[in-house]
């Protein structure tokens, strides 16, 4: 019966599999093989509750199968259990040591928790194992550029194009990469060759987009932008509503418009200026923006802005913030770039006027993000590395950083001319009342730079080599904030010299 059962899940005939293996524990309760089957049974029918219950039943009565603590790690790790999936898996490499599959889905879950130094150490060693793994060279390669690894994980993806050439999916990661690295025309000639491949693969659209953006060339940029709702990452955050989606095919006079966002808070206020465009045309405009930026958002004139979260109000048409300069038609010489849009609270500005060092000239300073960004290690710099800026600064020096690491607080604690603020900051209304009080920002890209562009304040900004997008390459503007400075690093990784030209922009500001 068991050969039977077997046979039966190989073939595809999942109900007489688990008929018979159900017979078979009738008189035989902790029969190893039945457990284990009907736990693979229901977990190829995703059924994971009970695949979970069957498979630990199975090691219950066989602890040392290698077969079913890997299974189990694939179940833990389908039901999002990444921890648990690991120990599952390091038990089975006890017993099978360079099993490449094993160290394979070992990596998967590191990945997941991002555990980027364990993803890659697991890759290579199923890669040692098996040197033609093309999962696990993919994955290596996406570990390292998390690792912000660029050059290793381009060669990675090398690797997996040379045992499965004109893969979609490897192609659009070689060309993320190399926008990574400052290489768009490459890039694009990476995400050509990948829609050549499938002509409806989302991702490359996007990244092509997103480089197309890069060189200025905002028509087929925002147009290519589009697909994001296609992509993985972006689907699950699609919103789908009754109202059709206003992409500035229609007059929007005397119709009642939603605005919602759906990335990040700098997002938000960057693409959140449109909506007094809207108002002018005579819309009833609604903002639907994360809950942190309500209050901030609320002071826009004419706009009803909500917290995500909240009841909507009814609306005739929608539109997410970033589909917005694609509605606009907007172009680099386009912009609305009319600063100040946004302004702080009078309130907070009356609280902070009195807390805030008296000595002028007064710069804020932001060096990272938040650390579970995607691009941290590429886009945020540790306060360690600007130390000396601070030792005998020409302006009084406070730190906005709201987030701040273990490693910068301990370098914090040493550094008395730069007066933190940041444990004391509640909400954007306070960022956005220190900034007005202040003479400039300085700020990696993160969501304070665009506050401080959207505040019209004086603005540096510290970007990586290869920028994101919407700061475009080889400029020191940008068409989006007229008061902003973009200092870049000259090379992959060069945060010293562009620490160098801080100091310069600063005695600028030097009374």
């Amino acid at each position: 019966m068991q050969r039977q059962a077997y046979g039966s899940y190989q073939q595809g005939d999942l109900d007489k599999a688990e008929r018979l293996c159900t017979g078979i524990l009738e008189y035989r309760p902790e029969d190893f093989d039945a457990l284990h089957l009907l736990g693979m049974l229901n977990f190829q029918r995703r059924r994971m509750v009970e695949a979970l219950r069957f498979l630990a039943a199975a090691l219950k009565a066989n602890p040392d199968s290698s077969d079913a603590l890997s299974n189990l790690g694939l179940a833990l790790h389908t039901a999002g259990h990444y921890a648990e999936a690991i120990s599952s898996y390091r038990s089975a490499l006890q017993l099978v040591p360079d099993h490449p599959e094993i160290l394979y889905n070992l990596g998967n879950a590191c990945l997941e928790l991002r555990r980027f130094a364990e993803a890659e150490s697991s890759y290579d060693a199923a890669l040692a194992s098996k040197p033609d793994h093309v999962g696990a060279l993919v994955n290596r390669g996406n570990a390292l550029l998390a690792l912000n690894e660029p050059i290793k994980a381009l060669a990675s993806y090398d690797a997996a194009l040379a045992v499965m050439p004109g893969h979609p999916q490897i192609l659009t990661n070689r060309g993320h990469t190399l926008r990574r690295l400052d290489r768009p025309v490459e890039a694009l000639e990476e995400f050509k060759a990948a829609l050549a491949a499938a002509p409806e693969f989302a991702e490359a659209h996007f990244e092509a987009g997103m480089t197309h953006l890069t060189f200025g060339d905002f028509d087929a940029g925002w147009k290519a932008y589009e697909w994001r709702w296609k992509t993985g990452a972006f689907a699950r955050r699609c919103r789908s509503f009754r109202a059709p989606l206003w992409l500035g095919n229609e007059p929007v006079s005397g119709r009642t418009i939603l605005l919602h966002a759906e990335q990040g808070f700098g997002d938000s206020i960057q693409f959140i200026r449109y909506a007094p465009l809207l108002v002018s045309q005579g819309a009833n405009v609604i903002c639907e923006v994360q809950a942190e930026l309500q209050p901030l958002l609320a002071q826009l004139d004419g706009v009803r802005v909500i917290a995500s979260g909240e009841p909507l109000p009814a609306f005739d048409l929608h539109c997410p913030l970033l589909s917005l300069p694609l509605a606009f038609k907007t172009r680099v010489e386009t912009v609305p770039a009319a600063v100040p849009y946004l302004a702080a609270p009078a309130v907070r500005l009356d609280y902070w006027r009195g807390r805030l060092p008296q000595a002028l000239p007064r710069a804020g300073f932001v060096w990272s993000g938040s650390s579970t960004h995607k691009n941290d290690g590429n886009r945020s710099i540790p306060l360690a590395r600007l130390a000396a800026l601070f030792e005998n600064p020409p302006v009084q020096c406070v730190s906005l950083q709201s987030e701040l690491r273990s490693a910068d607080r301990d370098v914090l604690r040493d550094l008395p001319k730069l007066v933190h603020l940041g444990d004391d900051i509640g909400d954007f209304t306070d960022t956005a009342a220190i900034i007005s009080l202040l003479d400039v920002v300085i700020s990696v890209d993160t969501a304070v730079a665009h506050l401080a562009g959207a505040l019209g304040k004086p603005v540096v900004i510290l970007l990586p080599h290869a920028a994101d997008f919407r700061w475009m390459r080889d400029r020191e503007d940008t068409p989006w904030y007229p008061t902003a400075k973009l200092l870049r690093q000259p090379t992959f990784g060069d945060w010293d010299s562009v620490i160098v030209r801080l100091h310069d922009e600063l005695r600028q500001f030097q009374r």
